[in-house]
């Protein structure tokens, strides 16, 4: 368990990063009043993600590797912070759901409908609780694999 300490202390900033940032898009007004521009702002968590990810591999280069790593050595590294990230999820998606904003559903469903680009029970079948949290555990591999295949890249040092 000593071995994967750094992915694991990672992968829970991660997981802290990413309910800060649904705080600061509820306190923007992103999931009430401002939802129409949800859909562009909240792809800005990009950001901090890559930047924690960078943090992570380049903590596990300097304190791990003994400040040498290959890419191999980072894009595994990467791999286990996206695990712990992915079991974190639901539980994300959750807090985000239940406590952050509990309104989001029924607000996101309501523009959707008054927009025209879903049905009400289309609307209601995709924004919901449990349809989420089957995103998040599909998506969230997926991102966290495409980010670690990059930032490994740059965080190799032979």
């Amino acid at each position: 368990m000593n071995k994967y300490k750094i992915e694991i202390k990672w992968g829970i900033i991660f997981t802290v990063m990413m309910l800060l940032w649904m705080v600061l898009e509820r306190l923007a007004g992103l999931h009430d009043e401002h939802i129409d521009k949800h859909m562009i702002y909240t792809n800005f968590v990009a950001i901090p993600a890559i930047v924690v990810y960078v943090l992570a591999l380049l903590d596990k280069r300097k304190n791990f590797y003994n400040g040498v790593m290959s890419y191999k050595e980072g894009f595994i590294s990467g791999l286990i912070i996206s695990l712990i990230v992915t079991i974190f999820s639901p539980f994300t998606q959750y807090i985000t759901s239940t406590i952050i904003t509990p309104e989001y559903f029924a607000n996101v469903i309501k523009f959707t409908v008054s927009e025209g680009e879903m049905s009400q029970v289309d609307a209601e079948n995709y924004f919901n609780l449990q349809s989420y949290i089957y995103q998040v555990i599909i998506a969230t591999p997926i991102m966290g694999i495409i980010t670690t295949a990059i930032v490994a890249i740059f965080t190799k040092k032979n």
